[in-house]
């Protein structure tokens, strides 16, 4: 398996760096220059330790990186649930992964696991040469460690889902070290390590909400609480001790935000939610970083603009290579906010060239990372500087989690059914009284506000694999995952979809993977 390990760790990768606030650049002015560092030279002062730390939050990055012509990385997470379809047909792997053919030589795969990998090996960098730093500030150094276990943490949650047994490496390697080719590890083992990781990183002195950028201890919470209720699901099936564990852990933070309505608690508007003057506040518990202002990088969801249709400051914008599936589109409640032009998560029309007369799509388009003020709205020319951050936490996420995982407890009980209909509230929807759900009722209700609240967010595909079911968009209900009918892919899922094949790359360098998984070719 090729890591592409690099010895400094993108030590100076200043556009991380730059993004995630600035250090004191004093005790450079000493310091050999950056061509001659090395791990063992570089990791000696606390400036050193941010810079790294800096490093691994840019990595994360790559995953949503391009992924040749008119796609991203990101889309194998989109392409094959079904809520999307393309616009274009130039690219072939984009093409397989909506056809549900793709294979361990597609793209984005090989893209999403030398990034995961990439934030991990850098991670390892962090969590072993920051502490023997001296003299450092204690809470400086714990908060650092931290956030390198989130970022380790958050980075093995995506892998492990996304391919199962996976390679575990917890210390930097190199060409001579024992794991530079190793194995796959048990998915339960990686799964025990990212709870280690999350329940040591609760313990630092972090605050609850970072408006810079970095892990707070409401992601933390969040993240934990995610990756229990994966565990209680499909394929561990830990059932209802974790579901009880994703509960209190998610409860941790509703409390929170109860208490404090102005640090953590859902955005007033929809519009809030992709406004990048709101960025790291209130809902925004965890988020990809990105500042185009600055030269460090511009949001990279613009594959879900329309294709050739003028709605930016340039004219005809986008690509269209994700955009809503009709069907999922007209699956939601009627009078649901979230499915208003301009308001929610979709629009129907825009303002040519950004400003000017407004003009119908002539089909709905994914707004909810469409950046106005970048792009223009009505009157007012955009900036052309996409600054808008992609989500990874959401309040409205934590939300779901405890009632989902409250209900599986012992049925909704009231605090659990207020965590649902807060969520609907929003969307100006009507919520049945408590009493009305059965606990089997209140759980499909759940579901089906996931599908729709998180939708394009890179998160449902990991709830069909997890529950092994898929939302049916003409019944309204859930289908078993093995055999529904993806209407926009024209064909039904099978065993393999489950999960994602190995890379070919990896198996081809590494041979102590051996195997590739089930239903793929090697």
């Amino acid at each position: 398996m090729t890591l592409k390990i690099n010895k400094t760790a993108s030590l100076l990768l200043l556009s991380g760096a730059m993004l995630l606030g600035p250090t004191s650049c004093k005790d450079f002015l000493n310091e050999q220059a950056p061509s001659a560092l090395t791990p063992d030279s570089f990791y000696t002062i606390p400036d050193h330790a941010e810079a790294a730390i800096a490093a691994v939050y840019a990595d994360l990055r790559l995953i949503y990186g391009g992924a040749g012509i008119f796609s991203s990385t990101w889309q194998m997470l989109e392409a094959p649930t079904g809520t999307s379809a393309t616009e274009t047909a130039q690219n072939s792997d984009l093409n397989n992964l909506y056809a549900l053919v793709y294979d361990g030589n597609t793209g984005h795969i090989i893209n999403m696991w030398q990034g995961l990998y990439r934030v991990i090996a850098n991670a390892n960098l962090v969590l072993e040469k920051v502490p023997p730093i001296t003299p450092m500030d204690a809470a400086q150094k714990s908060r650092i460690l931290a956030e390198a276990r989130f970022l380790r943490a958050w980075a093995y949650f995506h892998a492990v889902r996304l391919w199962g047994d996976i390679p575990l490496i917890t210390t930097p390697q190199t060409t001579s070290t024992e794991q530079f080719l190793p194995a796959r590890t048990p998915q339960e083992q990686v799964y025990t390590q990212i709870v280690a990781d999350l329940v040591e990183a609760e313990k630092a002195p972090l605050a609850w909400m970072n408006a810079n950028g970095r892990v707070g201890m409401a992601a933390v919470k969040t993240q934990l609480a995610k990756v229990y209720l994966t565990m209680a699901g499909f394929p561990l099936q830990k059932g209802a001790s974790h579901y009880k564990l994703a509960a209190d852990k998610a409860f941790e933070v509703v409390t929170y935000a109860n208490a404090n309505p102005a640090s953590v608690g859902l955005f007033p508007t929809y519009m809030d939610v992709h406004d990048e003057r709101l960025e790291n506040r209130l809902e925004h518990l965890f988020s990809i970083q990105y500042n185009n202002s600055v030269g460090v990088a511009g949001n990279p969801m613009g594959n879900m603009f329309p294709n050739f249709k003028p709605v930016t400051f340039n004219g005809p914008g986008g690509t269209g290579s994700t955009v809503p599936w009709l069907g999922f589109y007209q699956s939601y409640e009627p009078g649901d906010l979230r499915t208003k032009d301009q308001d929610g998560w979709f629009y129907t029309t825009y303002f040519t060239n950004g400003n000017g007369a407004r003009f119908d799509l002539g089909a709905p388009y994914i707004f909810k990372h469409f950046n106005f003020i970048a792009n223009g709205r009505e009157g007012v020319a955009g900036t052309r500087n996409d600054n808008l951050n992609v989500p990874q936490i959401r309040y409205a996420e934590t939300l779901l989690i405890y009632a989902e995982a409250q209900n599986e407890v012992g049925g909704p009980n009231q605090a659990a059914y207020d965590a649902y209909k807060r969520v609907r509230d929003r969307a100006k929807l009507t919520t049945p009284a408590l009493g009305t759900f059965s606990q089997a009722s209140f759980r499909e209700a759940v579901w089906r506000e996931r599908w729709w609240e998180l939708c394009y967010e890179q998160i449902t595909w990991y709830d069909m694999v997890r529950l092994r079911k898929v939302f049916d968009e003409k019944t309204k209900g859930f289908n078993n995952f093995v055999g529904h009918q993806n209407l926009s892919a024209k064909a039904p899922f099978q065993e393999r979809h489950l999960l994602f094949p190995i890379p070919r790359p990896e198996l081809l360098n590494n041979p102590n993977l051996k195997t590739q998984n089930p239903g793929y070719p090697n």
